[in-house]
């Protein structure tokens, strides 16, 4: 296939702003550390700085649409190269140890946030389509899925704009918030507030973040490998749930809804599972009696930074993409029914974890 120069030079000047954000952030979060506050490490971790500076600017300033295109080849790719090297950190005892763990918390969460999504509906008036997109995006992996679902239930524009909207809101408020609560109501227990951080938030992206967050102001990395196991997890259920929707919302109608499980499986997540092989093979491969292992140990600490950085990168380009002027005008009531559910969903995940804890913590 031949490489298209036109495309890689367009996304060049959106790439190139991500990354001068990123660089710019962590500036910040030395100065912050060093000359404001005294100490070794900034109370505001690198990706929230990137994040609030991105909103600020993107809403002080319209971006140009040759900005966007690479910002959301940013969002889009460089997001997800950066979760894939997030394998590198992990064993296979690790992903079967909190996989196991996580599967349970992550079908209680989706069930309750369904049905919760079911009973608000008669009591707030939005379209039953919208619910469904709100329920989903909830429950498994933002917009994404509402993305991949909006098609089998033929939902509108506006319906999924909105979708959209809600989980774009309360997921980056949780993202902000839940690290410094995970810590405080989890006392630095790295399984529990991962497995939170994990259900409770809504995208990859904003768990991915939020995880980077935690490992940054705590000190506590395996928090991030947990909520990133978790939420790959959650990603993974989409292939079971769109058609779910797609029977449910279409049942008794003959309707012919065309949908692809290869469409709308998150490849990434093979991608995850590829680096933890690498990452065990190269343990196995190389000899903890020569340079090769030095060598080896190096490149997986040049690979922690560069996912950092890339993470750094998409939360920057996230934070310029989000318009609040659009926010503001969509009106109340669904953003009710999405506050709700991003309630609840974190309510399940703090009782299951409190319920199981003693038998297995």
């Amino acid at each position: 296939m031949p490489v298209n120069y036109q495309y890689l030079k367009s996304i060049i000047p959106g790439v190139g702003l991500a990354l001068v954000f990123c660089l710019f952030s962590q500036g910040i979060n030395n100065v912050l550390a060093v000359e404001i506050f005294g100490t070794a490490k900034s109370p505001i971790s690198t990706v929230l700085i990137a994040i609030l500076l991105g909103i600020i600017m993107g809403n002080a300033f319209t971006p140009r649409p040759s900005m966007m295109i690479g910002l959301d080849f940013t969002q889009q790719y460089i997001l997800k190269l950066g979760i894939i090297f997030l394998g590198i950190r992990l064993s296979f005892s690790d992903l079967i140890k909190f996989g196991s763990i996580a599967i349970p918390l992550v079908i209680f969460c989706i069930l309750g946030v369904l049905v919760l999504i079911k009973l608000l509906i008669k009591k707030v008036p939005i379209s039953s389509k919208m619910s469904y997109l709100i329920a989903i995006g909830t429950s498994v992996c933002g917009a994404t899925a509402i993305v991949a679902t909006a098609p089998v239930i033929n939902a509108k524009k506006t319906e999924i704009a909105y979708a959209i909207a809600n989980i774009t809101l309360f997921g980056v408020i949780a993202m902000l918030i839940y690290p410094y609560f995970a810590e405080w109501y989890f006392n630095d227990n790295a399984l529990e507030a991962g497995l939170f951080l994990g259900t409770s938030i809504h995208e990859t992206s904003q768990v991915a973040a939020a995880g980077l967050i935690y490992d940054q102001q705590f000190n506590n990395p395996e928090t991030l490998d947990v909520a990133t196991v978790t939420k790959l997890i959650r990603n993974t259920f989409l292939v079971i749930l769109i058609p779910l929707f797609a029977y449910l919302y279409n049942r008794g109608e003959v309707k012919d809804k065309k949908y692809s499980i290869f469409s709308i499986f998150p490849y990434f997540v093979i991608g995850f599972i590829g680096m933890i092989i690498v990452r065990n093979l190269g343990d196995q491969f190389f000899s903890t009696e020569n340079n090769n292992f030095y060598n080896w140990l190096k490149f997986i600490e040049y690979l922690k930074i560069l996912t950092t950085v890339f993470l750094t990168m998409a939360m920057a380009a996230v934070g310029i993409s989000i318009n609040l002027g659009e926010l503001r005008s969509m009106g109340y009531k669904p953003f009710i029914v999405g506050l709700i559910a991003a309630v609840t969903v974190g309510i399940i995940s703090l009782i299951y974890i409190e319920t199981i804890k003693q038998f297995l913590f």
